[in-house]
């Protein structure tokens, strides 16, 4: 339930937000909002000032080989976060006020590090929000009991099958009965009370092959008490995947979505049932903009949620990224090309300060490019060779180029 406040306006016209408001979004003097106005609100935005998360890989290292993996078609080096290269980051976090909200994850199973949980309890000794997503595989009883005691206050479980079959088939060397059995167990660990910790979210990648299994999906992750679901789209990083895409005519409507001459359809709540089911269905794809109660459904475009919740990433041997999909080099595919994603490493922490490096001039100014995404449409046009890397567009942007990635038109999003 969204939590309400109140704020003032003072006799010089100027707003006067609550104070743990102000101190919770990074709203200190001098610093600079971007506005929106939306119909009849106004959306004040994260300053890129504020350090709001931080995407922590303790390791890139996992203990299966799932067909939908970056780790399929990628030639990294592997590796776990080394103690010191935590030490480090510890420091920097306990000296910052309001603490950061610190999530275990990356393109690693992070239960695959052996000191991860103990990670998460000296996290927690400061105060900070932790989570952690896991593919469930290997937590025991040991480990879902050294989970709760350490504090951790969410868990993500990736669960992209709601049989053994289709579960296999993704999940390659794990069992669907085995995991589930993981997360009952959590359940009844879990301290009694409204709201148990660690809360349960079930993490969804949505493919041809899958997205029948959906609602079953949902209602095996209410039986063992998740409370979030996360739903994304597959992102391709093999040709043959390609064709276990649901967005192909998604990427073409985008422009035409974000069109303001596009008619406005406004619909009030309904039951979704056998006869209105399928025509809401006609409905979403009438070529209207369509909001329902309220909500716009066609979302957002061209914004990335990594720089609106205030993130960066980390990876395993300390290079600090602005978003997961910077961390690695990669190849995926978009409009049925290949396009060569290359790292983005701002510095690395054995190098310089977390803040050091998170205010840095050039960083900043990225972040501020990235906020105004004034980069060329790839992810609807790909008419260009330039589409086919993250190195220039055809506007003259220089490396990183943003207009090709999924995250920020809202087709791909992480938990």
């Amino acid at each position: 339930m969204a939590e309400t406040l109140w704020a003032e306006v003072d006799s010089n016209g100027r707003l006067l937000l609550p104070e743990n408001l102000a101190q919770n979004f990074g709203l200190q003097p001098g610093a600079r909002l971007r506005l929106e106005i939306v119909g009849n609100q106004l959306r004040l935005h994260r300053p890129v000032t504020h350090l709001a998360k931080i995407y922590l890989e303790p390791t890139n290292l996992c203990n299966l080989r799932c067909s939908i993996c970056i780790r399929q078609t990628w030639d990294e080096a592997l590796g776990r976060m080394s103690q010191a290269t935590f030490n480090r980051i510890f420091e920097d976090i306990q000296r910052l006020d309001p603490l950061p909200t610190v999530f275990f994850g990356g393109l690693g199973e992070p239960l695959y590090h052996p000191r991860s949980i103990e990670w998460i309890a000296r996290l927690k000794s400061l105060g900070a929000r932790v989570e952690l997503i896991t593919n469930g595989t290997t937590l025991t009883e040991k480990r879902s009991r050294q989970l709760i005691e350490a504090g951790l206050d969410l868990l993500w479980v990736s669960l992209d099958g709601a049989t053994p079959e289709s579960y296999a088939d993704i999940r390659l060397g794990a069992e669907l009965p085995k995991v589930i059995a993981n997360l009952a167990r959590l359940r009844r660990m879990r301290p009694g009370g409204h709201h148990p910790r660690p809360e349960l979210g079930i993490a969804f990648v949505a493919m041809r092959r899958n997205i029948a299994d959906l609602p079953e999906l949902i209602r095996i992750g209410r039986s063992v008490g998740a409370r979030l679901f996360s739903i994304t789209n597959v992102l391709p990083y093999t040709a043959e995947m390609q064709g276990e895409r649901l967005y192909e005519r998604t990427l073409k409507h985008i422009a035409y979505l974000a069109s303001p001459w596009l008619p406005s359809l406004s619909l009030t709540k309904i039951d979704l049932d056998d006869t209105t089911g399928p025509v809401f269905l006609q409905v979403l794809n009438s070529g209207c903009n369509v909001i329902f109660a309220g909500n716009n459904l066609s979302g957002a475009n061209d914004v990335c949620n990594f720089i609106e919740s205030g993130s960066l990433s980390i990876r395993w041997d300390g290079a600090v990224s602005p978003c997961w999909p910077l961390m690695h080099n990669h190849v995926s595919y978009l409009h049925g090309k290949e396009r060569r994603n290359r790292q983005h490493v701002i510095a690395n922490v054995h190098e310089r300060g977390l803040m050091d490096i998170w205010l840095d001039p050039d960083y900043l100014a990225y972040r501020q490019r990235v906020q105004n995404f004034a980069f060329a449409p790839c992810t609807f046009c790909g008419g260009c060779d330039l589409s086919e890397a993250n190195e220039e567009d055809c506007l003259g942007n220089e490396f990183p180029v943003c207009g090709g990635c999924l995250w920020a038109q809202g087709i791909i999003q992480c938990p």
